[in-house]
């Protein structure tokens, strides 16, 4: 399996793929690989002759530097993942941060319509500025015809299409399924760090979105919020810290249903120190 450490090695073989009308698929990752980021790869094999996989643990979207430092390096562990999907048809992308960033390790500010301020951008604060910074970037080296994105981070999906929408990158933007444990429990790199207690616990996250779905269907918004609300109330190992019923378009939180919009249920829970979000598609 090809590994490439420097934008000039990337560059250079993807010069040679597209010299071979090879289309090209692009999965950007942070590392530390689960069976979610393998289901995006393998949406990608299936839809292109070559896939780039990019492992880089991006500074400039981390709040808080702890969180930074305590984020998995598993470069290894990763590469031999991959190797079990394709050894020939995936590339590997990991970059230095000077090699992304150079010597200045800085967000560019992005407008993305006002996407970025509500929900994870109220509790994260440059968060998206810092996502957009790198997406963009690697996307100028990478020059991947389909890109694909978990709807775990269904914000995130929607930034990103604005984020090639405004810059008019060349770019398919590609959103795939929630991956999720037997549980129930949307799967992320963040799940290897509950406690015994808190993973028993955190599978009500969707069981409780499940149920919000159903009573959107004759309740209002603001009665399936207060009951949200309530259930959490009971949890003693979880704490609530926001649910929002929002249009998708527009991601901010709806006052009334309307027949002619698209909604999606949204929540974010603390799991113990994790934290944990999640989503669901209303209608």
């Amino acid at each position: 399996m090809k590994v490439c450490n420097t934008k000039e090695s990337i560059s250079e073989t993807i010069e040679a793929i597209k010299a071979q009308n090879k289309r090209l698929g692009f999965v950007p990752t942070m590392g530390a690989l689960h069976n979610g980021h393998l289901s995006l790869v393998r949406a990608a094999l299936n839809e292109n002759n070559i896939v780039i996989v990019s492992i880089f643990i991006n500074p400039t979207q981390f709040n808080k530097k702890e969180d930074l430092k305590k984020y998995p390096r598993t470069l290894t562990r990763d590469i031999n993942l991959l190797k079990t999907i394709s050894d020939d048809k995936i590339i590997i992308y990991a970059p230095t941060v000077t090699d992304i960033y150079g010597k200045t390790i800085k967000s560019l500010h992005f407008d993305f319509d006002g996407l970025e301020k509500e929900m994870e951008g109220k509790f994260r604060p440059g968060h998206f500025n810092g996502v957009g910074t790198v997406v963009k970037r690697l996307f100028e080296i990478v020059k991947p015809d389909n890109a694909y994105f978990g709807e775990k981070d269904f914000q995130q999906l929607q930034i990103i299409r604005k984020l090639v929408e405004k810059c008019k990158l060349p770019v398919n933007i590609i959103g795939c399924k929630i991956y999720r444990e037997e549980s129930g429990l949307a799967l992320s790199s963040r799940n290897e760090r509950l406690k015994p207690k808190h993973k028993k616990a955190a599978p009500i996250i969707f069981k409780i979105l499940k149920a919000s779905k159903v009573k959107f269907k004759n309740k209002s918004a603001n009665k399936v919020t207060n009951w949200v609300i309530k259930e959490f109330a009971k949890q003693q190992a979880l704490r609530l810290e926001y649910f929002i019923i929002a249009d998708v378009k527009t991601l901010k939180e709806i006052k009334r249903k309307s027949n002619q919009k698209t909604y999606r249920a949204f929540i974010a829970v603390y799991a113990g120190d994790v934290r944990l979000i999640d989503n669901i598609a209303l209608n």
